[in-house]
């Protein structure tokens, strides 16, 4: 049967779907069965049901199927990678039945019949499906454990030598490479190495949250923490001060960078990596969760020749991320951008980017006073941490630059208050400031395992949930955890956002030097929606929880 029969006979499609699909496929020349996707009429896991249907194959749901684990101890992690293909059990025949995204692929089959000395029968499964489940079934958590095991170290602070004798170590190094590889499998955005009285344990930040991978002797810490030292160009016999650092890998093809920062605490140097994929810098504004709304009101800001627009939060709640995605629309050709940052997380190619270096001099304010004579159209500045910086971006947004900046407040109204705190004249905040966006990031229920349910009338009244008493009660989801999601019910995080357009009224109470909370009420009015109001709006849209909203919002 060709595709287009199976789809319509499985009531996939309908004839004006594939109708429509049909014309853009011989006017573009896609396959139909792409053209579908990307139209919004099929699924990847649908179009991929029906092709193996079309070649006679079995279509295998790797997020829901029962992978065998003694069929996926028969072919080690490397050969798996390389063909992407995973043993997930064996036939009624004694055949192993391997999942791979490309059946046709007689190398791979080949290769591993070769291994196992079995005959292999292949299935279908989609290329994303057969990639997580090759993170999840071939994780480095046992390899670490056999290393650590097999690591008979002698702890030596004073010996210099023998510290860099022991980096050098094949364990060690393969110990530190595992650690970093597992990490970024799991989608980590930091490692924590962490040296106790008795033993290093080692924690990865998943989606805001700090999870205990394992621990391990505290014979091996010196070796280990020495290793990254030395890869990040930090000064191994140095131990009584904090420092910084930064190196690459490359995992799967792909390079990523990761900043490290050592801290010395009682029982050694603590060491944490911040690990940057270039992807995220990639972002557009509409992979961050914006709604419709907050979506036009911010747009209404980058899209002026000058002003300042300020981002707050706390750390970690993705304002790096949501200036690099403004900057990614802003910046072209004919327009020169400059930022200045520490540090410089994110290498963006057209973008000319200044790291901030103290001991040498060269701290915001002195860059940005440079920066001004080179001729700028967008300054972006990492953040306005003091009056100078403050100033100088202020004057900046006033002579005719746009000024995207971040400034650490815990909603939008307060930031008009911290920057006239900070010394600054208020009818020049007044003046400069076109909007502030502030944000948190809230974990993304897992689209696999989250359930339905009705809550209960209390509850909602306790955290204050938009619903009024009579009404139907909404439907709303919440975790329950599986395979796909590591059993945590979540899966990714979503932004929320408050922005706040600075308009006439708000101009005026800025210049009379009015409270945060009244700047607040007239955002409000104005149509402003708060952080938590667009967490509620997330939840009933069946993205995130209440708890998540709570746990990020006060």
């Amino acid at each position: 049967m060709q595709l287009a029969e199976i789809l319509l006979a499985d009531g996939l499609v309908s004839e004006g779907q594939l109708s429509a699909a049909f014309e853009e496929h011989q006017r573009a020349g896609r396959s139909l069965g792409r053209v579908l996707v990307e139209q919004g009429v099929l699924s990847e896991t649908q179009l991929v049901s029906a092709l193996a249907q079309q070649i006679g194959l079995p279509f295998v749901d790797l997020t829901e199927y029962p992978v065998d684990a003694a069929a996926t101890a028969r072919i080690s992690g490397a050969v798996v990678r390389r063909h992407n293909a995973l043993p997930i059990g064996y036939t009624d025949d004694g055949k192993l039945l391997v999942a791979m995204a490309d059946p046709g692929n007689v190398f791979a089959l080949d290769d591993i019949r070769s291994m196992t000395g079995l005959d292999v029968r292949p299935a279908v499964a989609t290329r994303a499906d057969v990639l997580g489940a090759i993170d999840r079934y071939y994780r480095a958590d046992a390899d670490l454990d056999d290393i650590t095991n097999a690591l008979d170290l002698v702890e030596d602070d004073e010996d210099l030598s023998k510290v860099k004798e022991i980096t050098e170590d094949a364990p060690i190094v393969k110990y530190v490479n595992l650690l970093i590889t597992q990490a970024i499998q799991d989608r980590a955005s930091d490692i924590h190495l962490e040296p106790g009285e008795h033993d290093l344990r080692v924690r990865y930040r998943i989606d805001g949250v700090l999870h205990e991978i394992m621990r391990s002797p505290k014979a091996i810490q010196s070796g280990v923490i020495s290793r990254l030292k030395i890869m990040a160009d930090i000064n191994i016999a140095e131990r009584r001060i904090p420092q910084d650092g930064r190196l690459s890998v490359t995992t799967n093809g792909k390079k990523i960078d990761l900043r490290v920062a050592t801290l010395p605490t009682v029982w050694g140097e603590k060491v944490v990596m911040r690990i940057l994929d270039n992807s995220t810098a990639r972002l557009t504004l509409n992979d961050l969760g914006f709604s419709s709304g907050n979506y036009e009101r911010y747009s209404e800001s980058f899209v002026k020749p000058y002003g300042m627009i300020l981002v707050t939060g706390p750390t970690g709640s993705g304002k790096s991320t949501t200036l690099y995605a403004t900057l990614n629309i802003v910046s072209k050709p004919e327009v020169n951008v400059i930022t200045v940052e520490d540090p410089v997380e994110y290498r963006l190619p057209g973008i000319n980017q200044v790291q901030v270096n103290a001991k040498a001099g060269l701290t915001f304010a002195a860059a940005l006073r440079s920066i001004l004579r080179s001729d700028p159209d967008v300054v972006l500045i990492g953040e306005v941490r003091d009056h100078e910086t403050a100033q100088i971006a202020v004057e900046a947004a006033l002579t005719g630059h746009l000024v995207l900046t971040t400034l650490h407040t815990n909603d939008a109204p307060s930031a008009i208050t911290r920057l006239t705190e900070m010394g600054i004249e208020p009818f020049l905040v007044g003046s400069a400031l076109d909007c502030v966006l502030a944000q948190r990031l809230t974990r993304r229920l897992c689209s696999k395992c989250k359930e339905p349910f009705q809550p209960e009338p209390a509850d909602l009244e306790r955290v204050g949930f938009p619903w009024t008493p009579g009404e139907e009660l909404p439907v709303l989801y919440r975790p329950v955890g599986c395979s796909t999601c590591a059993k945590t019910g979540y899966k990714g995080r979503v932004a929320l956002h408050e922005v706040m357009k600075v308009s006439e009224t708000i101009e005026r109470h800025t210049v009379e030097r009015v409270s945060a909370a009244v700047i607040g009420e007239t955002a409000r009015a104005e149509g402003m929606t708060t952080l938590r109001m667009d967490g509620w709006l997330k939840v009933l849209d069946g993205v995130t929880s209440i708890e998540e909203v709570l746990r990020v919002v006060v």
